[in-house]
């Protein structure tokens, strides 16, 4: 994982109201908890005295409370409350004070803040075009891989005429013709630029462009669109169980009518659609190893890689960044 970013990792609906939720994300076991009040609080899954899980405890107003011992923790992982030792001992409670997440919600995605909570920023990564004038329908799909790797694979312009010989790539357009790839907005942008084999020489990178009407965009650490047009999108955000599992929630966008109830109708048979695509390539990643991506990984890459060797470039920038700062 790249430390001090924001990973988005479930959807908000996952935590009603007054409910504790585990969930494991980043390799770390979490209790997601919405208070009374509607605020969302994590923690570790782990109370401070016995161990016990306090997924499985409930909320008691704005807290998270053991169902051991009683304990209670508010959203900042403070211990407010320990039972056993009275309501007057509560300044000798910070002894058990848990670690805690910052998340935030948005774009009905929970944001989590992996590292150190004081470098967290107010923005989250998500695109700014798609408004509320959009409507998604929305699954997700288990992968044991690593994020990096989901991640990878939907910058990979190469694969197209293989992978979906059947579906997307059944043109069978096998010459990769650069593909340009820029770094701009704090997102890696780049289409497909693919030809039927003649005889030719691919044409080089810097000599292509980046289609305006069909390309790519990806932003760290883990959201991705496939740009299919100015009223249908996919977007995918990638959320790290561990270095092994991932799960993809993949998103179908459109405003293809004025009537939100036929968008609905539409968002709803494009998951299909996406979940055919998503199988395709399901396939075939899995198998991958090692399960993270490496810039060093011994793999010999094709100019036509551009796209995923400049991912791993910034995300290994990243990573050294986030190592300078603890």
């Amino acid at each position: 994982m790249i430390k001090n970013q924001w990973y988005a990792v479930a959807p908000t609906k996952i935590v009603k109201n007054k409910q504790v939720v585990a969930l494991r994300r980043c390799g770390l076991d979490l209790a997601l908890f919405r208070t009374e009040s509607g605020e969302l609080g994590c923690v570790v899954d782990k109370c401070s005295h016995r161990f016990a899980a306090l997924s499985v405890g409930e909320v008691k107003g704005n807290c998270v409370m053991c169902p051991f011992h009683g304990l209670e923790f508010a959203t900042d992982g403070t211990c407010s409350y320990v039972p056993a030792s009275g309501k007057n001992f509560q300044n000798h409670n910070e002894r058990f004070n848990l670690q805690h997440y910052a998340v935030r919600e948005a774009h009905g995605i929970i944001y989590l803040f992996y590292g150190d909570a004081s470098l967290a920023t107010d923005v989250l990564p998500y695109f700014d075009d798609l408004g509320d004038e959009w409507i998604y329908s929305e699954f997700v799909d288990r992968w044991e891989t690593h994020y990096s790797r989901g991640i990878e694979n939907q910058l990979d312009v190469i694969h197209l005429p293989f992978i979906h010989r059947k579906t997307i790539g059944r043109a069978f357009k096998t010459l990769v013709n650069g593909p340009k790839v820029i770094f701009v907005d704090n997102m890696i942008k780049t289409s497909a630029n693919n030809s039927f084999d003649e005889g030719q020489a691919p044409k080089r990178a810097e000599d292509c462009e980046i289609n305006e009407n069909m390309h790519l965009r990806f932003k760290f650490p883990n959201i991705w669109m496939n740009f299919i047009s100015e009223k249908v999108r996919a977007v995918i955000y990638f959320a790290p169980v561990d270095d092994e599992s991932t799960l993809f929630y993949i998103r179908f966008y459109t405003k293809l009518s004025k009537f939100a109830w036929v968008n609905r109708i539409i968002a709803f048979f494009g998951v299909f659609a996406n979940r055919t695509i998503e199988r395709e390539d399901k396939r075939v990643v899995v198998t991958q190893n090692p399960k993270p991506s490496q810039m060093k990984g011994g793999e010999r890459l094709l100019p036509g890689d551009g796209p995923i060797f400049l991912y791993r470039k910034m995300r290994q920038e990243l990573q050294d960044l986030a190592e300078t700062q603890n």
